[in-house]
């Protein structure tokens, strides 16, 4: 049987750890070259080099605009195509929402929420012009359910699982698949604003996945064939823990 992502072109936001590291590794494992996009200059540096040429870095901060607007041109420019687009960096803020400052909702809102949209929206003329492609965009469960330590967090993630859904039947004409993932909580430094009573309490209970298991969810999603598309994907541990 062919393999479905050999000589594909890959994009993963937040590539530098998480579960953006771990889709990048699975999909180079896969055959696919991966343009590794983070802010983060030193560490993309190191896993490209580590890489076997099957990564190729971007540096770019999603929360300036001049760099987010100039991603998509720089990719192309660098790697030719974009088969594959996974809209994965993200940001979290928890707790009670009168404790929680403007700056914080804003920094949020524009990583989860605007900087999607605008990677989308900046990678569908060249997909539409080919007449294929792949958009995941990284959701969460609290896209589905409103988690009440995290109102702010939750409303982006509504906002995500809305647009992508929309995104999704405008582009199928194309030839465009348009998804997300909606993991439960991910062992990975987004968690390290959670209180840590809470996560001590979430990990005791075994309500905590790899990102590994997301990683792996996102490679079953876009290994289907092209008549198939999966809108969703809820990964969750077994003792999850809603509240």
């Amino acid at each position: 049987m062919a393999n479905p992502f050999d000589g594909k072109v890959a994009v993963v936001t937040g590539a530098a750890s998480g579960i953006g590291l771990a889709t990048a590794q699975a999909l180079m494992a896969a055959g696919v070259t991966v343009v590794m996009v983070d802010r983060n200059e030193v560490a993309l540096a190191a896993l490209v080099a580590t890489s076997g040429g099957k990564a190729i870095a971007q540096v770019t901060d999603l929360l300036d605009p001049e760099s987010c607007n100039a991603m998509v041109p720089d990719i192309l420019a660098k790697a030719g195509r974009i088969d594959i687009l996974h809209c994965n960096a993200g940001s979290y803020v928890g707790g009670d929402l009168v404790d929680t400052n403007p700056a914080s909702i804003d920094r949020m809102l524009n990583l989860n929420v605007n900087a999607v949209i605008k990677n989308v929206h900046a990678v569908l003329p060249h997909m539409i012009e080919r007449r294929t492609g792949d958009i995941i965009v990284t959701c969460s469960v609290a896209g589905h359910v409103s988690i009440m330590p995290e109102p702010v967090y939750t409303a982006s993630k509504w906002a995500v699982t809305s647009f992508t859904q929309a995104t999704r039947r405008q582009v199928a004409k194309h030839g465009i698949r348009v998804a997300q993932v909606s993991p439960g909580p991910v062992i990975s430094a987004l968690l390290a604003d959670w209180p840590a009573e809470r996560l001590q309490a979430v990990k005791d209970a075994g309500g905590l996945i790899e990102a590994s298991e997301v990683a792996d969810a996102v490679m079953y999603m876009l290994s289907r064939p092209r008549n198939v598309t999966i809108h969703d994907m809820i990964v969750l541990p077994t003792n999850f823990i809603d509240a």
